[in-house]
């Protein structure tokens, strides 16, 4: 019989004390819309300047990492893992979809050396607030009404990147509340096929635990990234296949953590 914690315990333990956690939420109420609103017009003032989203990627990690740490939410990922995300070049990083606090856990933890940018719905990117710091920042504009314009959109995106960068997606397509991963979606697959890049599946754990799809207020605790193999699309077999295969691969992991 297992003497470890059960996997749920462990990402709902609180990372900080109770009086710690409420002044840090405090600060947040009070001077993260400050913060973030700067974030936001930053690209009003430089984004045309040379060099700009080689510095305002980074700010915008930090701007990440700082938001959970006053929300006491802890990420974690292992030194090989970390190792193999910072070589890792030429490929598509695809990552299940639990939470909210999907995209800024993987921004936390993603090193330095390893560039990424994300796929963004053409609707946020049309909202006054977040366009120029969505452009700014890189952001890969999808207009989901078709899919095969987002496609082409993000073939023809992926295809200008440099082999450092890699766009991340979300093949579930939304967040799902599933107690394993939902249906994938092809377009990752499709993309890599096309462009000849392999697929970094990155799976998350225990996000929806810190904050379920029902809630806006997320717990204190720890979400937990692990980074997998290179995926190497087969093309002797159909998209399909490589789907299913992928999935599998991705479900096999999350599935082993909830067990933990």
């Amino acid at each position: 019989m297992s003497l470890q914690p059960p996997r749920e315990t462990v990402a709902l333990a609180a990372t900080d004390p109770v009086h710690l956690r409420v002044i840090k939420r405090a600060a947040l109420f009070l001077l993260g819309p400050v913060y973030f609103l700067c974030i936001a017009f930053v690209p009003l003032l430089c984004g045309k300047r040379r060099g700009f989203r080689g510095w305002y990627w980074p700010l915008v990690k930090r701007a990440c990492s700082r938001l959970l740490w006053l929300l006491s939410i802890r990420t974690e990922m292992t030194q090989a893992d970390s190792a193999a995300l910072a070589a890792d070049t030429n490929s598509i990083i695809v990552i299940n979809h639990r939470s909210h606090l999907d995209g800024f856990a993987l921004m936390d933890v993603v090193p330095d050396a390893k560039w990424i940018t994300f796929a963004a719905k053409k609707e946020l990117c049309d909202a006054v607030l977040l366009r120029h710091g969505f452009k700014g920042a890189g952001l890969v504009e999808i207009d989901r009404k078709s899919g095969p314009v987002a496609l082409e959109t993000l073939t023809a995106a992926v295809r200008a990147m440099p082999a450092r960068r890699s766009v991340v997606l979300f093949p579930e397509g939304t967040r799902t509340n599933s107690e394993s991963l939902g249906k994938f979606k092809a377009g990752a697959v499709v993309v890599a096929r096309t462009t000849g890049r392999t697929i970094r599946p990155i799976v998350i754990h225990a996000s929806d635990r810190l904050l379920p799809r029902s809630k806006h207020l997320p717990k204190s605790g720890t979400i937990r990234v692990e980074v997998l193999p290179s995926f190497k699309c087969d093309h002797s077999a159909s998209v399909d296949e490589d789907v299913a295969r992928l999935r599998n691969a991705m479900m096999a992991v999350f599935d082993a953590g909830l067990c933990r």
